[in-house]
Order: structure tokens, then C-alpha cells, then sequence
């Protein structure tokens, strides 16, 4: 068996000890790296070439890379998102494609409402106004609304989204969501009201994004989003950065259309900062795809994603998380 693990320059000197220790005796473990800046990748089509098993994060694997695998049974994800995959093609090729169910709920749902919080309660401005400007001034921030009462609208209720919906009654907001694809007694039993998107986006004081990306939701939120929200709500974006139109994030925020923005991942997870317009707002947090990360989440997206990947292979079919794809076995 020979597992690859696909990287980009800004992740391949990451520490790949658990992965390392998660080979069975006897397979071979090798790391190809994609540079889509570079003029050259046959290295990294000549190391997947004979991979059975893929370990990806950010790799995107198109039909050239698809077409690449002369063997590989399965595409396993460092993640729970899979959309750095030609899905279809992918099952065309017969090529499972894997992913984890849960090693960073918590600290998602937790960033999430950190960044909700300290953007409602200024504490960016009111930290630089006493470290910086050495200013004792409670009036440094303005126009602050109390957190108790407001409405969270949270598109997407899954395992996150449902962790920052208990969150998110903790301080007695009250909230509602948007999941055509979640059952109604699962909203039901945390007290979570199901609204069709208008709806949300009309009432809501605060919209939290925790979907999937998916072909139907890429840009989902741009001009004509943004133009029915009418609390001129704070956004806050844990889900991927593409359902978000960064251009008009820009448009919104610049038109007083949304009050504000806490986005853990910008359009492209390697974004050249010097063209990024978001930046420089004292109503913008912008982290770098940091959301899930602790010191277990990062033990856990490892060791799973390589259980994963290896237990498909191995025919363990049952031990895998999740199969996002049908291929015949």
C-alpha cells in the first residue's frame, strides 16, 4: 500500500508525526507537493501516480490529477468539507472520496462566536485604544447593542451550527436557521426555529455560516444576499470562504448594508493579502482558516483522515467516518 500525502508549499513543513505513525507495517508513506504558482508539477503527478490511498487538505483534484491516479482506491480528506475533489469524476473514476465527521466542532463553533462577540462588544478598538493610544476612554467604540435579544440566523444546522445555536441561547439570543437538508425535529429538539432563507436573512442580527461548499452555494452571499438583509446584520463565515463573494462583502460594507464581518477563510485558502480589500477594518476580523485548530482538533484530523483512507482501502468499510461518494467496491 502506498499512501501519499498531498500538500502545499504553505503546508508541507507541517508536522506529519501522527500521520507517520498511523502507516501499517509494510506500506510505503511518501509527500507530494502541488505549487499552482509553479511552471512545473511533474514531480507531484510522477509521486501520486502509483498512490493507492490520497490524504488531502488543499490539494484540488481536478480530472488531470484524477487522471493522474493510476490506481488510487480512495481520496481521503483532512477535513469535513470535500470540495477540493471533481466529485462526479471522481465517481466516474471509481475513486471513494472520504471525509471526518467531527474533530473540531467545538472549536469551530467556539471561534465563531468569539469572533461574533468581539466584534459586538469592540474589543479590537477598545484593546488598541488603551494598549496603543495609551487612551482610557469608554466612548473610544460607539453605538454598541446589547447581545441579549438579538436574533442569530445561522445558515447551515449541522454539528457546528447546532453548537453555536446552544451557544447562542446561553446569551439568550434567539435563534433561527436555514438547512433545507436537515430533518425538522432535529432543530426542533434544541429549540431552533427552521425560516426559508429570506426569511433569515430579513430577521436576523447576526448571520453565522457553517454549510458545506457545494457547486449550488458558491457565492451564495453577494449583492442580492446582502440586499435583503434589512437589520443590517454582523456575518460571521466559519463555513468556506467561496460562499462568500469577497467583492461584495466589500459593496455591503462599504453601503452600510452589513454592520460588520468575521470570516475565518478568505476566497482562496492562500490568499495574496496585498489585493485584499477587507483589510484594514476596524468591523472585519479576518483569521486564517485557524477556526478548527487546537492542540486535539489537529491530533484528531490526522489520525482520522489517515484511518480513514487506510480502512477503505483495506475493505474496512465500516470503521470509515463517511463516504461522500458511491463507487462500486
Amino acid at each position: 500500500m502506498k499512501i501519499v500525502l498531498t500538500e502545499v508549499p504553505f503546508s508541507v513543513d507541517r508536522d506529519m508525526s501522527i500521520e507517520r505513525s498511523c502507516v501499517p507495517e509494510g506500506a510505503e508513506l511518501a509527500v507530494a507537493v502541488y505549487d499552482e504558482h509553479a511552471a512545473d508539477n511533474s514531480e507531484f503527478y510522477e509521486i501520486i501516480a502509483d498512490a493507492d490511498v490520497i490524504v488531502n487538505s488543499y490539494v484540488y483534484f481536478g480530472k488531470k490529477e484524477i487522471d493522474a491516479l493510476r490506481k488510487c482506491k480512495v481520496i481521503s480528506f483532512q477535513s469535513t468539507g470535500y470540495n477540493e475533489v471533481d466529485m462526479d469524476y471522481a465517481t466516474e473514476k471509481g475513486i471513494a472520496v472520504c471525509s471526518i465527521l467531527d474533530y473540531c466542532t467545538q472549536e469551530t463553533a467556539e471561534n465563531a462566536f468569539a469572533m461574533m462577540l468581539c466584534l459586538q462588544r469592540a474589543i479590537r478598538i477598545y484593546d488598541r485604544s488603551v494598549q496603543v493610544k495609551r487612551e482610557w476612554n469608554y466612548m473610544a467604540a460607539e453605538h454598541l447593542q446589547r447581545i441579549e435579544g438579538q436574533t442569530m440566523g445561522i445558515v447551515g444546522l449541522g454539528r457546528i451550527g447546532q453548537s453555536v445555536a446552544r451557544k447562542a441561547k446561553g446569551f439568550d439570543m434567539h435563534v433561527i436557521a436555514y438547512d433545507p437538508f436537515l430533518p425538522p425535529e432535529i432543530a426542533e429538539n434544541i429549540g431552533v426555529k427552521l425560516v426559508d432563507l429570506d426569511t433569515l436573512l430579513a430577521e436576523s442580527d447576526v448571520v453565522s455560516i457553517h454549510m458545506n461548499l457545494t457547486k449550488e452555494n458558491y457565492h451564495m452571499f453577494n449583492k442580492e444576499t446582502f440586499s435583503k438583509m434589512k437589520k443590517k446584520p454582523w456575518i460571521i463565515n466559519e463555513g468556506r470562504g467561496p460562499m462568500i463573494c469577497e467583492e461584495d462583502l466589500v459593496w455591503a460594507l462599504d453601503n452600510g448594508l452589513v454592520r460588520g464581518a468575521g470570516i475565518d477563510m478568505l476566497e482562496s485558502e492562500n490568499p495574496d493579502l496585498s489585493e485584499c480589500r477587507l483589510l484594514g477594518r476596524d468591523n472585519v476580523l479576518i483569521m486564517p482558516h485557524c477556526g478548527y485548530y487546537s492542540d486535539t482538533s489537529d491530533y484528531l484530523v490526522s489520525k482520522l483522515s489517515m484511518e480513514n483512507g487506510i480502512n477503505y482501502f483495506l475493505g474496512n468499510y465500516d470503521k470509515v467516518s463517511v463516504v461522500r461518494n458511491e463507487v462500486k467496491r
